[in-house]
């Protein structure tokens, strides 16, 4: 009979995948790995044994994960195991004491991670990050402060379960018994070894690091997590990172890995470490003759070197050193876009002209705004769009990648948006016709972005210029909010106060004329009158509409008034749409468009609307009198002229990444009379 046992238990085991019966590894360097190691992106081993997981070029990721699974859960109690890893690790930054933007360690259920470098570590993308059905935990060993994920600072460890917005994070440091806790740089350039330990009986999880093989007593992070939820039966365990506007090499020295045990103690010093400099030749002969060759290459190269700086590169500025992004060689971008051939033109208008273009290193698209030295855009808006758009990041902004700058010539890198700007989807007889629900998702995007500005950054952003040619679509048709070029920043609790007045007619608030302020109100005030647009197709100006239908504010709250809401709605939806949703963002643009600012929903309360967590007010009340006859109203329309013009651009192709240009707005164009405004548009009387 135990026989009889003994053979089927054979006959079990053998029935069972090889791969699921991993559950320890080590590897003191990664030398003889082999396929054991999968690896993608950028990732790679070196012939000195070392897993290369990025190099110092901008929006990469890399990927080093074990090829077989883990067991990692009992499929009878559907309890997770305990488990223990060590590695050793080392960043090193394109630049010093600027990380870009880090690495992690990870659990997750496939080897093939869908995921987007920068922010996202290369473990998550803009879409499913923070979804409860990754089931993706990870340890992050993060170099830059993001703010869209809360992130407390650019040198911390952070522990992420399903999103890169941390359960809980500490700046890097570890424990001493004689001195406590001691700061420490995850970019030093120097090795770090790491353990991770989780005790699934104590539902704890503890994180250490040190700059020795030595484990400190105490961990850096401990985590009161039941991981069960979490860990599928089989994961897949490895190593991730990834690269942003600013670059670093990230290193994996060694690494042990154990379910149920204790992972294998690894030692610093038996691990390969990063190549230093190249020995020196000790011949005397060798030297001198070396020596010599090399103060004439040297001499000649220096000359060449100096004469071409002096010729084509302006000296750096101190503001240029402040800035965040990367700045680009104007011959790098040149390369680009095929020496800036028409045939890479995306646009142009009056602040000059944007090309596409691909660059030559990370073979990556972008969009390159080159600012003619005719333009009203100057040296001021380009340090203001640098400096505002370069630090922020959110999923809804166009990312600025970079800049450049020689003698008269101003660029800006952007991410290629590869649909162009939204407002040719919904004007001048668009070939793709948007349905509702691709309209409901690009606005839901611009309010998140725009709630980022106002509250999710660490100053205040006012983009002042929402509108719909500013809002880009990306291959996915996302909607992402771009152009900073007038956008300010001031701090939280304190006013932005400007007496120039700048903008787009027909998203202007009425108030900022005459103020002279802008404020998050005016932004929202804009975001209303882009609601609008979406759902009924139509510019806030419609020169060639009949006069009742003249200002599309003033006849969607007619037809409000009147019970015929859905009458505005685009007729080439053809009547396909959610009506509770379509009359929700209808309402909504109503409400935001509120002549009196105090009146308006914060962007806070305009997300909540459109995520359904609230309603709009069935009371609306338009302050200043939409209705007529009402106290304190101007017959015509000289309470909206400030704010309601054609939106249609003056620029001879669609540009969706326009500047300034011609928009900017002086007092006297400020304050056109409606009787003016209708002599411009060919007509005797507006009403």
């Amino acid at each position: 009979m135990a026989n009889i046992l003994r053979i089927f238990s054979v006959i079990f085991l053998l029935a069972i995948p090889v791969s699921s019966q991993v559950s320890e590894l080590i590897y003191a360097g990664f030398k003889d790995a082999g396929t054991n190691i999968t690896l993608n992106g950028v990732a790679e081993i070196q012939k000195n044994g070392i897993l290369r997981l990025t190099n110092d070029t901008s929006r990469l990721m890399g990927h080093g994960i074990y090829s077989s699974p883990f067991k990692f859960k009992d499929s009878t109690t559907g309890k997770a195991f305990s488990f223990s890893t060590s590695f050793a690790f080392v960043v090193v930054p394109e630049y010093p004491k600027l990380g870009g933007h880090g690495l992690a360690f990870t659990i997750a259920p496939s080897k093939d991670l869908k995921a987007l470098p920068s922010q996202y570590l290369g473990l998550l993308n803009a879409s499913d990050v923070g979804n409860f059905s990754n089931h993706v935990f990870a340890v992050e060993f993060d170099t830059v402060q993001d703010f869209e994920f809360g992130d407390i600072n650019d040198n911390h460890v952070g522990i992420d379960i399903n999103s890169l917005k941390s359960n809980l994070s500490d700046v890097a440091a570890y424990y001493t018994e004689d001195s406590g806790k001691q700061n420490l740089s995850l970019k030093s350039g120097k090795a770090i070894q790491a353990w991770i330990d989780y005790d699934s009986v104590q539902n704890v999880l503890n994180v250490t690091i040190s700059p020795s093989s030595k484990k400190p007593r105490n961990p850096l992070l401990s985590f009161h997590v039941d991981l069960s939820p979490i860990l599928n039966e089989f994961m897949y365990v490895g190593f991730s990172a990834s690269t942003g506007l600013l670059a670093s090499s990230h290193y994996v020295l060694g690494w042990s890995f154990k379910v149920n045990g204790q992972a294998q103690a690894l030692d610093l010093a038996s691990l390969p470490s990063l190549p230093g400099p190249k020995k020196k030749h000790t011949g005397l002969a060798v030297a001198i003759s070396v020596s010599v060759v090399i103060f004439v290459i040297s001499s000649i190269s220096l000359a060449v070197y100096l004469y071409l700086k002096m010729r084509n590169a302006d000296p750096i500025e101190d503001w240029e050193l402040e800035l965040g992004p990367h700045r680009y060689s104007y011959q790098e971008l040149k390369k680009a876009t095929k020496n800036f051939r028409d045939k890479e033109l995306l646009g142009y208008g009056g602040f000059g002209r944007v090309y596409k273009g691909t660059l030559p290193e990370s073979k990556t698209q972008v969009a390159i705004k080159r600012i003619s030295q005719d333009s009203k855009q100057g040296l001021r808006e380009f340090v203001a769009e640098i400096a505002s758009i370069g630090r922020l990041r959110h999923r809804n902004l166009v990312q600025l990648l970079g800049w450049c700058r020689l003698r008269g010539d101003l660029l800006l890198v952007y991410d290629f948006m590869a649909n162009g700007s939204l407002d040719k989807f919904l004007f001048d007889e668009p070939k793709t016709i948007l349905d509702w629900e691709q309209r409901f998702k690009i606005i839901k995007g611009v309010a998140s972005g725009l709630l980022y500005l106002h509250e999710g950054y660490e100053q205040v952003v006012i983009h002042r210029d929402v509108k719909a040619s500013n809002v880009l679509l990306d291959s996915e048709l996302n909607g992402r909010l771009g152009d900073f070029g007038l956008a300010r920043l001031h701090e939280h609790g304190s006013n932005l106060t400007t007496t120039r007045v700048v903008g787009t007619l027909g998203y202007l608030a009425p108030e900022t004329p005459r103020t002279g302020k802008a404020t998050t109100a005016s932004d929202v005030y804009a975001f209303g009158a882009l609601l609008l647009e979406v759902a009924c197709g139509r510019r806030p100006i419609e020169p060639k509409a009949v006069p009742e239908e003249l200002v599309l504010v003033d006849w969607v709250w007619a037809q409000y008034r009147e019970g015929k809401l859905l009458d505005v709605v685009d007729p080439r939806l053809e009547g396909r749409f959610h009506e509770d949703q379509i009359v929700m963002v209808l309402k909504l643009g109503l409400f935001c468009s509120n002549n009196e600012p105090m009146a308006r929903p914060s962007m806070r309360e305009v997300v909540r609307c459109l995520d359904g967590e609230i309603g709009v007010s069935e009371e609306l009340r338009i302050h200043g009198g939409m209705e007529r006859g009402k106290v304190g109203h101007v017959e015509g329309f000289d309470d909206f002229v400030h704010s309601f013009a054609s939106s249609s651009s003056s620029d001879k192709m669609s540009n969706p990444y326009s500047f300034t240009g011609n928009r900017e707005m002086d007092a006297s164009f400020a304050s056109l009379s409606a009787s003016s405004l209708s002599l411009l548009q060919g007509r005797g009387e507006t009403r």
